[in-house]
């Protein structure tokens, strides 16, 4: 038994995702591992998961200034795109409405219909960047924002909004799905929390600080306006894409991914790292190791490294050899896998959740006996923005550390379910939407009410750094695929929601709509434990019994 309760496995002699994190000179002093390259600085003993190749195009060898240049401008797109278009109308709904003289529900169905085109869109987007890489889907997103945009300001009836909305449902998809991945192509293992929680934050909790700002622009200057100014960023986005950021997608070989072979051999990559250190980096070296099946591709011959000119190339190859059939059904493939699906369905439901709040709450707050005006609506989305951002803070600085940690209890062996002890916090997301719920049916003050939608906010933010780190290491070789699963499952479920969310708590109330969200979400963060402490098992279990792989589908680029 490891560390904290993790069952060992009792069939492979090492579980695929198990690695060694932390060297200690009492356990793994091996020539393997001492071989092999490690971190710099305070992490020099942490070896590097994966193993960077020697091609200085590979993206783990990029300079830290490229990649944060890199993620500075993805982090942008994702907070323009997938955080603020989705919630952009919230505040205003009731405005609209009456100018329109639509009802509530018929503005709300308007959004929904975006996040119907960016569910449907998914797994095309998946199937593309898998065939073709990440840049080109993600600079095509960015101009579908552009495009909706300029029609949806340009043409002033509700058909014009309900097309601008539909044009950019297509800019959403990549910016919920791929830009976490691509984590992945970036960072090693033990730098993927303090990411992956940036990019949580932005997709859950920045869209507050948006409405926060929405809501006065409606009344000073009219809900045309957010689409005015959403032309100039997005046009700065997509020059910033085109300019900035290269394709993250790099077949390495196999040998290279340690976290994801069951047969990882160190000592024969070791000795090829030896051999690149002396200068004898020839042409012998893929005569010379041990072959592993590849779950990318065959090592790439040493290039030189690309110009700036030249990673400005929109379309830099494929990276698969798989039909795009093969490659469009992959996502929903991926759910066969039980930790995946957890992960999505988890994940997914407390997000749609808050997405209901955000549904409800001009409906709510801009009646008696509030009478608050659609600023004043923005203005209470500062609660869950805060609540969101003290999740970020407090997750984010602490998850990788706390892995080290406990990376180091366990003998410097490094499991993946370490990450889910950050959903220990997540079960305020119950605690909060109850209170939420009981306060709105009851008239509390609207500081109360706010205080608990950033509570429930603060879980939400957790449940989503903790489960989606955990999968990228545990499964990484298919996190595109989950990632896409998991964007088209909550975009189906706020679609869903548009049609009866404002409804049911006209009808119901709002204190027995979000008692229901809370006793779901409690329900399901109960189920964590079972991944927790049997998640080794299922791993070592999916190795040997992948479905994927007997239906002959592939999550990866193989060339």
């Amino acid at each position: 038994m490891g560390f904290l309760g993790i069952l060992e496995d009792k069939h492979l002699q090492h579980v695929p995702a198990t690695v060694i994190l932390n060297e200690q000179p009492s356990l793994h002093a091996s020539e393997a591992t001492q071989g092999l390259k490690h971190g710099t600085g305070k992490n020099a003993d942490i070896v590097l998961i994966p193993q960077p190749s020697e091609d200085p195009n590979d993206p783990l060898n990029w300079p830290k200034t490229k990649k944060m240049t890199v993620m500075a401008i993805i982090s942008f797109g994702a907070m323009l795109y997938a955080s603020v278009l989705s919630p952009l109308l919230s505040p205003a709904l009731v405005v609209i409405a009456m100018e329109f003289k639509v009802e509530v529900a018929d503005i709300t169905v308007i959004s929904g219909y975006m996040l119907l085109v960016t569910a449907g869109s998914g797994p095309i987007i998946c199937a593309l960047s898998r065939k073709y890489g990440k840049r080109p889907l993600i600079i095509a997103s960015s101009l579908f924002g552009l495009l909706g945009s300029i029609v949806a300001s340009a043409v002033p009836s509700y058909n014009g909004l309900l097309a601008g909305r539909i044009i950019q449902g297509g800019s959403i998809s990549a910016f919920e799905s791929l830009v976490v991945s691509l984590i992945g192509d970036l960072f090693f293992v033990h730098e993927r929390g303090i990411w992956m929680t940036l990019i949580q934050f932005i997709l859950g909790a920045a869209s507050n600080f948006s409405a926060i700002i929405v809501g006065p622009i409606c009344v000073g200057l009219g809900w045309r306006y957010l689409f005015h100014m959403l032309i100039a960023f997005s046009g700065f986005e997509t020059i910033l894409l085109i300019l900035f950021v290269p394709e993250t997608a790099y077949n390495r070989d196999h040998r290279y991914d340690i976290d994801e072979l069951a047969d990882d051999h160190l000592e024969d990559l070791a000795a090829t790292e030896k051999r690149h250190g002396l200068g004898m980096n020839g042409k012998s070296n893929s005569d010379e190791i041990v072959k592993v099946e590849t779950a990318t591709s065959t090592s790439p011959a040493l290039r030189p490294k690309k110009t700036f000119v030249q990673e400005l190339a929109v379309f830099t190859g494929t990276y698969s050899d798989d039909n795009l059939f093969q490659l469009l059904i992959a996502p929903f493939a991926v759910c066969t896998n039980l930790a995946v699906l957890w992960m999505v369905i988890v994940t997914g439901g407390l997000t749609a959740f808050f997405v209901a709040q955000s549904y409800d709450m001009a409906q709510i707050f801009m009646f008696p006996p509030y009478n608050l005006t659609a600023a004043g609506v923005g203005y209470l989305s500062l609660g869950p923005f805060i609540g969101g951002l003290l999740g970020a803070m407090i997750l984010g600085p602490t998850l990788d550390p706390l892995i080290r940690y406990c990376a180091k209890r366990n003998g410097g062996v490094y499991e993946p379910e370490y990450r889910l002890l950050g959903l220990i916090p997540s079960l305020l997301t119950g605690v909060g939407l109850f209170a939420f719920g009981y306060m709105t049916q009851n008239h509390f003050s609207y500081y109360a009410t706010a205080t608990m939608h950033g509570i429930d906010l603060f879980g939400i933010v957790c449940a989503a750094i903790s489960a989606s780190a955990y999968i990228i290491d545990a499964f990484r070789d298919m996190s595109s695929e989950v990632f896409i699963a998991n964007m088209v499952f909550k975009n189906f479920l706020f679609y869903g929601f548009s049609y009866f969310v404002n409804n049911w708590t006209a009808t119901e109330g709002p204190a027995k709509v979000f008692y229901t969200f809370g006793g779901i979400s409690f329900a399901m963060l109960l189920t964590a434990p079972v991944f927790f402490f049997w998640g080794k098992r299922y791993r070592s279990f999916w190795h040997r019994h992948n479905l994927l792989e007997k239906w002959g589908i592939r999550t990866h680029a193989e060339m």
